[in-house]
């Protein structure tokens, strides 16, 4: 059988007639516009007569793995091109990140050349899953991939393209695309990419001002938006109502009266403690702060820190928490801000939950609690028809009540039998603190700090509680050394690193390797 066809070209170099293959590889997560990206890319290449293809490759899951999107191009001299299918170490011209640690990512897997590549990416962050999950501060260093951009590529565009987005009331792939534009990796003029814009149909006009902004700062001529650090939370306001007015002015008496240099993190503390529960447990808050105080002395470093700390300890994360913070209205203006939702759209908000059989029962009453966790037989029919996923829209009156009646119960908290746990639990960390506290005050101070290694519940509060009481078990080993506080510091550090506690066993075993 005969059969007519082009001719084959598939050249990464310029070829007799000028032919080459311009490969674009752009890395984005759900919800940022990667795929309205790659086809305005192909349809600005069509429309400027180039052959194109794309691909996508999508990441193993949101967070854990970016999707990317890839594009070939190149000019239509009549011959069928070949493109290839996805990215290859070393063969990428443009390189486009739609946000920062994506650029990062893309140069440890080596899509960046020095001397070819143009790298595109918006400096800023979506914290990824393996950041999130770091029991201590997982953040990845910024500052650090922006260096290491600036040596891997040929040509850097790297600015605030999320904010220019909002700013204009658009989505993220509508700058990228204007920095693409202003790069000049492409061909193409600005008008060809706006009228393919013009073209989609939707949200035009915003993309356009988000494109423009976009193009303007990668040609230079505007100054890239400066990055804000992010403002530090206000002291939260309490709306004290007229029948505890007394109460709450007391409690204000009392912060008065503690030295100056606690007073500050003591009213945080106290605002915190009594936000979480009532005004009562505000009480008990100033109690235990008192007795620190009474054993410190100025600067009283040791204070401040259990003003911090000890309304971390009694502000644990329970159901009737989660549920408390899901149906305030700060949460929903905090989510409308981050989606960029617009006057006349509506949110749609789902809420994921996974009520396993310990925090069932630790939310009922301590004596029927502790009964009903005694009985197998009834863990085993709870875990078969309610240990699974449950996604709850609080954006629904009937969603929104559920969630709202179970933080109604906080009145109740103090008579429940995860209470009762974590005030034993308390009890018996500030009684080491106190006796400590009378002959190494510095050591004292990072006994208090190592409460934060205890937070969230279920699996998450299960593995705090067992680094804490690991740290906590080198106390005897370090009592009496003049370093003791640093190696405490050292040891929570340790424990802080990783999920699974590989970095506190060296510790560990570096301490009792010098205390025989």
């Amino acid at each position: 059988m005969n059969m007519q066809a082009k001719p084959i070209i598939a050249r990464r170099s310029p070829g007799p007639d000028g032919e080459k293959v311009i490969t674009l590889a752009a890395l984005a997560v759900g919800g940022q516009g990667g795929g309205v990206l790659t086809n305005w890319i192909v349809d600005v290449a069509e429309a400027n007569g180039y052959n194109a293809q794309s691909t996508s490759v999508a990441g193993v899951a949101q967070r854990t793995g970016a999707t990317i999107y890839y594009v070939e191009m190149c000019r239509d001299t009549g011959r069928q091109p070949v493109f290839a299918l996805s990215p290859a170490v070393g063969d990428v011209d443009i390189l486009m990140a739609s946000e920062l640690m994506e650029g990062g990512r893309a140069i440890m897997r080596g899509f960046v050349t020095p001397g070819r590549t143009t790298l595109i990416a918006s400096t800023h962050r979506i914290p990824a899953v393996s950041e999130k999950i770091a029991p201590g501060d997982g953040r990845a260093n910024g500052p650090e991939v922006i260096a290491a951009m600036d040596i891997a590529a040929d040509h850097v565009i790297a600015f605030d393209m999320e904010t220019v987005a909002k700013q204009a009331g658009s989505v993220i792939s509508s700058s990228l695309l204007g920095a693409l534009a202003g790069s000049g990796a492409l061909p193409f003029s600005r008008e060809s990419y706006e009228e393919v814009i013009r073209k989609s149909g939707r949200g035009v006009e915003a993309s356009l001002r988000a494109f423009g902004e976009a193009y303007e700062i990668a040609k230079g001529n505007k100054p890239a938006p400066v990055f804000e650090e992010a403002p530090a939370k206000p002291v939260p306001v309490l709306n004290v109502p007229e029948k505890l007015k007394a109460k709450w002015a007391t409690l204000e008496s009392r912060l008065t009266a503690l030295p100056l240099e606690v007073q500050e993190m003591a009213g945080l503390g106290l605002k915190k403690v009594v936000d979480y529960q009532d005004v009562d447990y505000g009480s008990e808050y100033l109690d235990k702060l008192d007795e620190i105080v009474a054993l410190d002395k100025a600067p009283y470093e040791m204070s401040v820190s259990a003003a911090k700390y000890i309304a971390r300890a009694l502000c644990y994360d329970d159901i009737l928490r989660v549920a408390d913070i899901k149906t305030r209205a700060s949460r929903f203006e905090r989510v409308k801000g981050e989606v960029v939702v617009k006057d006349d759209q509506v949110l749609m908000l789902t809420e994921y939950f996974h009520p396993r059989f310990e925090e069932f029962t630790t939310t009922l009453p301590k004596g029927l609690g502790t009964w009903v966790q005694g009985k197998k037989g009834f863990e085993a029919w709870y875990t078969k028809r309610f240990d699974k996923g449950r996604r709850i829209r609080t954006d629904s009156l009937r969603g929104f009540l559920m969630l709202w009646i179970v933080s109604s119960l906080r009145p109740m908290r103090r008579k429940l039998l995860r209470h009762q746990s974590e005030m034993a639990h308390v009890a018996a960390w500030f009684a080491t603190v106190k006796e400590v506290a009378r002959t190494d005050p510095a050591l004292a101070s990072e006994i208090l700090a190592n409460y934060r290694l205890i937070k969230g519940y279920s699996d998450t509060h299960a593995r705090g509680l067992s680094k804490f009481a690991r740290v906590m078990g080198a106390l005897d080993m370090l009592k009496g050394r003049t370093d003791a506080a640093d190696w405490m510091r050292r040891l929570r550090t340790a424990a802080l690193e990783d999920e699974k506690g590989k970095a506190l066993d060296g510790a560990l075993a570096t301490v009792k390797s010098f205390a025989g």
